[in-house]
């Protein structure tokens, strides 16, 4: 895996001054391409970019990046793994191509050259995002892959049109003072993360999946300042609208089959690599499914890896174990303890660069640097819950939705009124007090996007919590009807591969891998995989009130069904009790309501009730880690560290 920079000016600029700039960017991104970096320059056109390079395929210098086509046309500079690759170059070579290396890079050049940008990039499996300069054009595209498993951030600082794989690179550039963006920070509270487009900062915004973006000097000086369109090469919600109309023609053995061909196919091509590698390997259906397919298809033990909690609600390493027992995997595991978290914490604005508040953010990155201690690439099995139907709370709206239909209006309007009530009424029920409230205000959603919506957010009212502010329009909010309300699982799990997929789960685990320089690899989000599972009708998916009922039948070809069946635990840490003591201190420190005051972003009063109510014993730990994690890169942020 790599990291990318570069700088496309409006005004003309010394060649080594700009050269230096984009060095100095790029050089933040080490921690993604430890091996090789190299800086790469069109002074006639003020452009430059910028690679680092973590070599995985083809170790020697013919990987070299920004690598120049050999017409001299097209230069990149790229990070990711395009697995079918090898095809790819049959293909061109029988075109007349003649490659001097083994790279996949070079592949994407002759594909670019032989087919045009759109197309090559419609040929490519995996997971990538590059920038792509055009000397004869003199343009500049950005693409991000279907899913958005790679990141790539762009926008502008001054007269300057900048793009990076991370943030902190565009920090880098010794102009940047691109402020907060309040409007974000709200939006950030709803969701718990910052959705793309934005980013935290005004004027810089994330690519969003499957789109490019191109840019001449031509266009720049219209567009200074603003965000220039995409266009989109690939669609997941006209993927899910299209699967509803063709649904997969065959009986469930069938699907079963196929879906098993499909997913030792993508297990394979991801087991290519000229570095050690191996799993990672929770004992849950998903990660259980790819690591049983790489040892089906493995001469020698599979390496596996798996992170436990002393603490027994949160702990699965003995699940993970025994499934690695079973298939005779290599495995190794670490137990997590407090101090472990709060060793980490401190480094959690570095590696995630901007506000990110899913706790299992810190055991994600401690299994990474487990894993790197003896492998370069590790396979994961994200993305089974969002294909499959796999959260509770896609089962927890699914009722309430259904119950919305059978309660008389006059009942349901009675959650108007709660609003009224105060809060502290509901503090006679105990813990359940908050759910309670919860559950009614839910009654009066008689809209499932907004029911789901109301679900799947962390704040609920988040405009509350940041001074002058409001949240802004994202997909979450705009999402047109994905297969209809006939089917609320398959809309809601096109939502959340359209929204928490690439900008929580994919983000979580590319800044925790990138940050020990170890590369992950999501065989599940294969595109053809997300193709073949917007097919799929919904008795294929869920059973008896269980989710992934298909991918259950893979895995017990495999591995006995008394191995994984169990409910759904998911990878968090102890967070409830961690933060009511070891890590009380450091929270009651970034939460003092005088800091909140003079830094002049949050109101401190409901974050002080939010507080008082968790030391109270109401289950709030989550809301207020959204709130830490702010705090915490805000304060490194203004340190201008």
């Amino acid at each position: 895996m790599c990291g990318l920079s570069g700088i496309l000016s409006l005004k003309r600029h010394n060649s080594g001054k700009l050269r230096s700039v984009c060095r100095a960017m790029t050089d933040q991104l080490r921690h993604r391409g430890p091996d090789d970096s190299g800086v790469w320059e069109d002074p006639e056109s003020s452009f430059v970019m910028g690679h680092r390079r973590l070599s995985v395929i083809d170790l020697s210098p013919g990987g070299h990046q920004p690598m120049v086509s050999p017409c001299g046309r097209f230069t990149i500079a790229y990070n990711g793994e395009v697995y079918n690759f090898g095809a790819l170059r049959k293909t061109l070579q029988s075109a007349g191509y003649n490659f001097q290396g083994n790279s996949d890079t070079e592949v994407i050049l002759a594909a670019i050259g032989e087919w045009g940008l759109t197309k090559a990039v419609r040929h490519l499996v995996g997971m990538f995002a590059f920038a792509l300069w055009d000397s004869k054009k003199k343009s500049l595209c950005l693409v991000r892959d279907r899913l958005g498993k790679k990141p790539l951030y762009y926008g502008w600082i001054k007269d300057c049109f900048v793009f990076a794989s991370e943030l902190k690179a565009l920090r880098a550039h010794p102009e940047f003072q691109n402020p907060v963006d309040r409007n974000v920070l709200c939006t950030y509270f709803r969701h718990s993360y910052i959705p793309s487009p934005y980013s935290i900062h005004q004027h810089v915004w994330q690519m969003e999946p499957g789109t490019i973006l191109s840019l001449n000097q031509r266009n720049m000086a219209k567009l200074q300042g603003k965000r220039p369109e995409s266009n989109a090469y690939w669609s997941l919600p006209d993927i899910w609208e299209q699967g509803r109309d063709n649904f997969f023609e065959g009986d469930e053995n069938d699907a079963v089959e196929t879906l098993d061909d499909l997913l030792r196919s993508t297990v394979k091509c991801r087991m290519a690599a000229d570095v050690p590698l191996g799993a990672f390997l929770s004992g849950g259906v998903d990660s259980s499914t790819v690591v049983a397919l790489m040892q089906a298809q493995s001469l020698r033990p599979v390496r596996t890896f798996s992170i436990g909690f002393h603490e027994s609600e949160k702990n699965e390493a003995h699940h993970a174990r025994a499934i690695a027992d079973h298939l005779h995997t290599s495995h190794t595991e670490l137990y997590v303890t407090p101090q472990d978290a709060r060793d980490v914490i401190p480094e959690i604005p570095q590696y995630w660069d901007e506000p990110f508040a899913d706790p299992s953010q810190i055991p994600t990155y401690l299994l990474a640097l487990l894993t790197k201690e003896h492998v370069t690439v590790a396979l994961s099995g994200d993305g089974g819950d969002e294909l499959f139907v796999g959260y509770r709370k896609h089962f927890l709206a699914s009722e309430y939705w259904n119950m919305q239909r059978r309660i008389p209006e006059a009942l349901r309007r009675i959650a108007e009124f709660q609003r009224y009530i105060p809060e502290n009424s509901y503090r006679i029920f105990g813990r359940a007090g908050q759910k309670i409230k919860r559950r009614i205000e839910a009654l009066n959603i008689n809209d499932l996007h907004l029911l789901y919506q109301y679900f799947r957010s962390h704040q609920k009212r988040p405009a509350e919590l940041v001074k002058h502010a409001h949240e802004l329009e994202t997909p979450f909010t705009r999402i047109p009807p994905l297969g209809g309300t006939d089917d609320p699982f398959r809309y809601m799990s096109g939502i959340d591969l359209t929204t928490y997929l690439p900008n929580d789960i994919l983000t979580k685990v590319d800044r925790a891998t990138m940050a020990t320089s170890l590369e992950a690899r999501t065989p599940l989000l294969d595109h053809r995989i997300v193709e073949f599972a917007a097919r799929l009708p919904h008795r294929m998916k869920v059973k008896s009130g269980n989710g992934k009922w298909i991918l259950r039948q893979v895995l017990q070809r495999y591995v006995p069904e008394h191995l994984f069946k169990r409910p759904k635990m998911g990878f968090g840490i102890p967070i409830e009790q961690w933060l009511r003591n070891e890590l009380r201190d450091w929270s009651e420190n970034l939460i003092d309501e005088k800091k909140i005051e003079s830094q002049g972003y949050l109101d401190p009063e409901p974050i002080r009730k939010m507080w008082t109510g968790y030391l109270a014993g109401q289950p709030w730990h989550y809301y207020l880690w959204d709130v830490l994690m702010f705090q915490a890169w805000l304060e490194k942020w203004e340190s201008g560290d």
